[in-house]
């Protein structure tokens, strides 16, 4: 991570008002769970100790939920601790149970793939100088020369089944219609040897993760125990939700994605910017590097003036800013802008002009020589022509925010770059037209 890559963002340390870490972990409010918590704090106040989390390739890229995990891991990297980030060649072509249903199994040359893409960012959010620069490993590398029958014996042999089918997502399959295969019930074995694995090749001492990957967790402490007589450690995060309990940054199979390709840098601004506030406090104690003092700032500019959401604006720049960085930030607020009118939509390239047309509620397809009439019409924006023509008449649409005259003038006669159009009715009610080409 370079000073560049971070040029225009709050600098990244930890906040000199906390004693230590373990303190400013517990007021950002990253301790769900964890082992001994006075051990633990005396730990991460002594010489740096390696620690460690584990991402697992069942997608191209990491999310919002993982991000949780990267910025955990950065604080204890701030604080002088040695992060080892694994991206889980060998777990992820066997799945962490869901507490639903069973994975898909993806293939040994996607899983291989995907294991490349999650190192890369996971990267980008460590640091990789100085003494406790960043190491990538790969479970594969182990797991991978080991028989069957020595994965049995060497590590097979400290595990009972009777606590494994204690563990939450393994007793909710359990007790589902579709049951568990053995190859996912193995997982927390796999994952127990991981830690095993880091603790013997770099003395790793801490495992951090989600709360609802505390059975995991657990299974490395144990082994560890069992195996070399030592007392090592685990920190479970809380899962992030709403303030009104439905889950966080994804809805129904459709996750907030770091990889701009999948969730765009507009997409991601305006999904902070849309946050509650009762939640936005939260959020920029979690996600952002801000200090106490600010965020205490923040929380009173939220309850004195809400309207202005001033808290929603400094957390939608500084994660879009720390995924994406300052310079994407910056285009998708002068895209918002321009979008009503704020702005020149002529400046802005095509790919950002493109991400925010698509997440406007009302967008169409169509061909050059429509009218801007129909076009009211085919976005939503108006039920009816008549509705529409009324509303050209009363100098009420814009085209590229150039108020329209006639409301049989093509729509394809004004494109932006990429053959784009943004149509508004009135001063809020937009929709993105996606004109064909006409060459």
């Amino acid at each position: 991570m370079s000073e560049t890559a971070l040029s225009g963002l709050t600098a990244q340390s930890n906040d000199p008002s906390f004693s230590d870490v373990w303190d400013e972990l517990k007021w950002r409010g990253l301790v769900h769970v964890s082992t001994d918590e006075t051990a633990l704090k005396e730990l991460l106040r002594g010489g740096p100790i390696t620690y460690y989390c584990g991402f697992d390739p069942t997608a191209p890229s990491l999310h919002l939920g993982n991000l949780v995990q990267l910025l955990t891991m950065r604080r204890l990297q701030l604080a002088g601790h040695r992060p080892l980030g694994l991206v889980g060649g060998s777990t992820g072509l066997i799945g962490d149970p869901r507490p639903t249903a069973e994975r898909t199994l993806n293939t040994k040359e996607t899983v291989a793939e995907w294991v490349a893409y999650l190192q890369a960012q996971v990267a980008r959010f460590l640091s990789d100088e100085g003494e406790n620069a960043v190491r990538l490993v790969n479970n594969l590398d182990w797991t991978a020369p080991m028989s069957a029958i020595d994965f049995l014996r060497e590590i097979g042999k400290h595990f009972r089944v009777g606590t494994m089918l204690k563990k939450d997502a393994v007793a909710a399959r359990l007790n589902s219609d579709e049951g568990i295969s053995y190859t996912e019930f193995s997982y927390q074995i796999l994952q127990g040897m991981d830690f095993l694995e880091l603790y013997r090749q770099y003395g790793c001492v801490l495992q951090t993760g989600g709360s609802d990957q505390w059975g995991n967790l657990t299974s490395g402490t144990e082994l560890i125990r069992k195996v070399e007589g030592v007392h090592v450690h685990a920190i479970g995060t809380p899962l992030i939700t709403n303030s009104d309990g439905t889950k966080f940054g994804k809805s129904e199979g459709n996750a907030v994605w770091l990889d701009p390709a999948l969730t765009s840098p507009y997409a991601m601004y305006q999904f902070w910017l849309n946050t509650d506030d009762a939640d936005v406090i939260d959020r920029l104690k979690i996600f952002t590097f801000l200090t106490r003092a600010e965020i205490e700032e923040l929380e009173r500019a939220v309850a004195e003036e809400p309207f202005r959401r001033e808290a929603q604006r400094r957390l939608a720049f500084e994660v879009t800013a720390l995924v994406h960085g300052v310079e994407a930030t910056e285009a998708t607020i002068a895209a918002a802008q321009a979008l009503f009118g704020q702005g020149e939509l002529s400046d802005l390239d095509a790919a950002t002009l493109e991400a925010a047309l698509r997440e406007l509620p009302n967008t169409t397809r169509t061909e050059p020589h429509a009218t801007v009439a129909q076009t009211l019409v085919d976005t939503g924006l108006t039920s009816s022509l008549s509705e529409a023509r009324r509303a050209v008449t009363q100098g009420g649409v814009y085209v590229n925010n150039g108020k329209v005259d006639d409301a049989e003038q093509a729509i394809g006669a004004d494109v932006l770059p990429g053959d784009l159009v943004v149509l508004r009715r009135g001063k809020k009610t937009l929709a993105g037209v996606f004109v064909a080409s006409r060459g």
